[in-house]
């Protein structure tokens, strides 16, 4: 069975370009979805990949239509194969039933793949000369000056012995484990 998807980006545009190119191409069902591709919810294709069957295939009009990336296009598309299923993009002149579009497509998979490799050796490359300029990455430690203010408030309050950790959190506008929190990190005032 050829399972047609039509996607398009917002409810301003048309799907008939795609639908007349899904239906000439012989489809027997077409799915229509009016979502972004950067949408993690597409449900009209996540019924098309539960009811999949061995020897159907996923036809779309143009590439960009079926993924939001290059790594979710090849992860659907790995997980058809997976399912005996083909895949065929009509404007992109990729059939994985063929092995002229196998070959295209397994291109594809690779330069996602050398992508994904240089950006980890920059990240990395980045943070070593970071380092060696002396700068720490993460979160700096320690109070902001606010909370190092409300934690000085709280061990005064804490220390006069007239307020429970519970009343100096509400005072504070703080949750009670913060207040433990900033107990721990003033030292008592001695007089």
């Amino acid at each position: 069975m050829k399972i047609g998807y039509a996607r398009v980006s917002t409810q301003d545009q048309k799907l008939e370009l795609q639908l007349d190119a899904l239906s000439h191409y012989g489809c027997d069902h077409i799915y229509k979805e009016k979502k972004s591709g950067k949408s993690k919810e597409r449900p009209e294709l996540e019924k098309i990949i539960t009811q999949l069957r061995a020897g159907d295939t996923v036809v779309v009009w143009k590439l960009d239509r079926l993924g939001r990336s290059l790594r979710d296009l090849i992860d659907l598309v790995a997980e058809f194969k997976q399912r005996g299923v083909d895949f065929v993009s009509l404007q992109d002149g990729i059939n994985t039933a063929t092995a002229t579009g196998r070959f295209t497509f397994n291109i594809f998979a690779s330069l996602a793949e050398f992508e994904r490799e240089i950006i980890r050796e920059r990240t990395k490359a980045g943070l070593d000369a970071a380092k060696a300029r002396g700068r720490k990455g993460g979160r700096p430690q320690g109070l902001s000056k606010a909370a190092l203010e409300k934690a000085k408030s709280a061990r005064i309050l804490f220390d006069s012995g007239t307020k429970t950790v519970e009343e100096i959190a509400k005072i504070l506008h703080i949750s009670r484990a913060t207040c433990y929190r900033y107990l721990s990190q003033v030292a008592p005032v001695v007089v």
